[in-house]
Protein backbone atom coordinates (compact mmCIF):
# COMPACT_ATOMS: atom_id res chain seq x y z
CA UNK A 1 0.00 0.00 0.00
CA UNK A 2 1.27 3.45 -0.82
CA UNK A 3 -0.11 5.49 2.00
CA UNK A 4 -2.46 5.45 4.90
CA UNK A 5 -5.77 3.98 3.97
CA UNK A 6 -8.80 5.94 5.08
CA UNK A 7 -11.50 4.67 7.43
CA UNK A 8 -14.91 4.50 5.76
CA UNK A 9 -18.21 5.49 7.35
CA UNK A 10 -18.50 2.04 8.95
CA UNK A 11 -14.88 2.21 10.24
CA UNK A 12 -13.49 -0.29 7.76
CA UNK A 13 -10.26 0.70 6.08
CA UNK A 14 -10.61 1.80 2.44
CA UNK A 15 -8.31 2.90 -0.34
CA UNK A 16 -9.30 6.21 -1.89
CA UNK A 17 -9.10 6.21 -5.67
CA UNK A 18 -9.51 9.54 -7.45
CA UNK A 19 -10.95 9.19 -10.97
CA UNK A 20 -10.57 12.30 -13.14
CA UNK A 21 -12.37 12.70 -16.46
CA UNK A 22 -14.60 15.36 -17.94
CA UNK A 23 -16.54 12.46 -19.50
CA UNK A 24 -19.00 10.84 -17.07
CA UNK A 25 -19.08 7.71 -19.25
CA UNK A 26 -15.31 7.26 -18.83
CA UNK A 27 -15.65 7.63 -15.06
CA UNK A 28 -18.47 5.03 -15.06
CA UNK A 29 -16.33 2.62 -17.10
CA UNK A 30 -13.46 2.91 -14.61
CA UNK A 31 -15.72 2.40 -11.58
CA UNK A 32 -17.47 -0.51 -13.27
CA UNK A 33 -14.20 -2.24 -14.14
CA UNK A 34 -12.77 -1.85 -10.63
CA UNK A 35 -15.76 -2.39 -8.36
CA UNK A 36 -15.50 -1.93 -4.60
CA UNK A 37 -13.27 -4.94 -3.79
CA UNK A 38 -10.36 -5.53 -6.17
CA UNK A 39 -8.30 -8.12 -4.37
CA UNK A 40 -8.57 -10.01 -1.07
CA UNK A 41 -5.20 -8.58 0.06
CA UNK A 42 -6.38 -4.99 -0.43
CA UNK A 43 -8.95 -2.90 1.46
CA UNK A 44 -12.19 -1.91 -0.24
CA UNK A 45 -12.04 0.96 -2.73
CA UNK A 46 -13.70 4.30 -2.19
CA UNK A 47 -13.98 6.42 -5.35
CA UNK A 48 -13.68 10.16 -5.67
CA UNK A 49 -15.12 11.15 -9.06
CA UNK A 50 -14.00 14.53 -10.38
CA UNK A 51 -14.51 16.36 -13.66
CA UNK A 52 -12.12 19.31 -13.32
CA UNK A 53 -8.38 19.67 -12.77
CA UNK A 54 -8.91 22.20 -9.98
CA UNK A 55 -11.00 19.66 -8.07
CA UNK A 56 -8.25 17.04 -8.50
CA UNK A 57 -5.73 19.44 -6.96
CA UNK A 58 -8.10 20.32 -4.12
CA UNK A 59 -8.43 16.65 -3.18
CA UNK A 60 -4.67 16.15 -3.35
CA UNK A 61 -4.16 19.23 -1.17
CA UNK A 62 -6.37 17.61 1.50
CA UNK A 63 -4.42 14.34 1.25
CA UNK A 64 -5.61 10.78 1.65
CA UNK A 65 -5.65 9.87 -2.06
CA UNK A 66 -4.11 6.41 -2.55
CA UNK A 67 -4.28 6.35 -6.38
CA UNK A 68 -5.14 8.89 -9.07
CA UNK A 69 -6.56 7.73 -12.41
CA UNK A 70 -6.36 10.58 -14.92
CA UNK A 71 -8.03 10.72 -18.33
CA UNK A 72 -5.45 11.71 -20.93
CA UNK A 73 -8.30 12.76 -23.23
CA UNK A 74 -9.96 15.12 -20.73
CA UNK A 75 -10.46 18.74 -21.75
CA UNK A 76 -9.55 21.45 -21.21
CA UNK A 77 -6.89 19.97 -18.92
CA UNK A 78 -5.60 16.61 -20.08
CA UNK A 79 -4.57 13.90 -17.69
CA UNK A 80 -0.98 13.78 -18.94
CA UNK A 81 -0.24 17.43 -18.23
CA UNK A 82 -2.03 17.09 -14.91
CA UNK A 83 0.03 13.99 -14.04
CA UNK A 84 3.24 15.94 -14.72
CA UNK A 85 2.05 18.80 -12.51
CA UNK A 86 1.06 16.43 -9.70
CA UNK A 87 4.37 14.55 -9.85
CA UNK A 88 6.29 17.85 -9.75
CA UNK A 89 4.25 19.51 -6.99
CA UNK A 90 3.11 16.82 -4.53
CA UNK A 91 5.23 14.83 -2.14
CA UNK A 92 4.34 12.24 -1.29
CA UNK A 93 2.66 11.68 -4.62
CA UNK A 94 0.08 8.91 -5.01
CA UNK A 95 0.57 6.45 -7.86
CA UNK A 96 -0.64 7.98 -11.14
CA UNK A 97 -2.38 6.02 -13.88
CA UNK A 98 -3.12 7.84 -17.15
CA UNK A 99 -5.82 6.63 -19.54
CA UNK A 100 -4.72 6.91 -23.18
CA UNK A 101 -6.74 6.50 -26.37
CA UNK A 102 -3.80 5.95 -28.73
CA UNK A 103 -0.76 3.75 -28.12
CA UNK A 104 1.28 6.50 -29.79
CA UNK A 105 0.55 8.66 -26.72
CA UNK A 106 2.53 6.30 -24.48
CA UNK A 107 5.65 8.50 -24.86
CA UNK A 108 3.72 11.50 -23.56
CA UNK A 109 2.51 9.49 -20.58
CA UNK A 110 6.15 8.57 -19.92
CA UNK A 111 7.05 12.28 -20.08
CA UNK A 112 4.30 12.99 -17.54
CA UNK A 113 6.03 10.55 -15.15
CA UNK A 114 2.85 8.51 -14.75
CA UNK A 115 3.39 5.17 -13.04
CA UNK A 116 1.26 3.31 -15.59
CA UNK A 117 -1.12 3.69 -18.50
CA UNK A 118 -4.33 1.94 -19.47
CA UNK A 119 -6.14 2.08 -22.77
CA UNK A 120 -9.41 3.79 -23.61
CA UNK A 121 -11.97 2.42 -23.95
CA UNK A 122 -11.48 0.71 -20.60
CA UNK A 123 -10.61 -2.99 -20.71
CA UNK A 124 -12.42 -4.43 -17.64
CA UNK A 125 -9.89 -7.28 -17.39
CA UNK A 126 -6.66 -5.29 -17.77
CA UNK A 127 -7.48 -2.21 -15.70
CA UNK A 128 -7.95 -4.10 -12.40
CA UNK A 129 -4.59 -5.87 -12.85
CA UNK A 130 -2.81 -2.56 -13.41
CA UNK A 131 -4.52 -0.95 -10.40
CA UNK A 132 -3.70 -3.91 -8.12
CA UNK A 133 -0.04 -3.65 -9.11
CA UNK A 134 0.02 0.09 -8.41
CA UNK A 135 -1.69 -0.24 -5.04
CA UNK A 136 0.68 -2.98 -3.91
CA UNK A 137 3.93 -1.28 -4.94
CA UNK A 138 5.96 0.91 -2.60
CA UNK A 139 5.45 4.67 -2.84
CA UNK A 140 7.43 6.48 -5.54
CA UNK A 141 8.83 9.97 -5.25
Amino acid sequence: MTGPASPSADNRVTLRVLVYSDNPNTRRQVLGALGEQLHPDLPDLQFIEVATASTVLSHLDRGGVDLAILDGEAAPTGGMGLAKQIRDEYEPCPPLLVLIARQADRWLADWSRADATANLPIDPLKLPRIVIRLLKQPARK
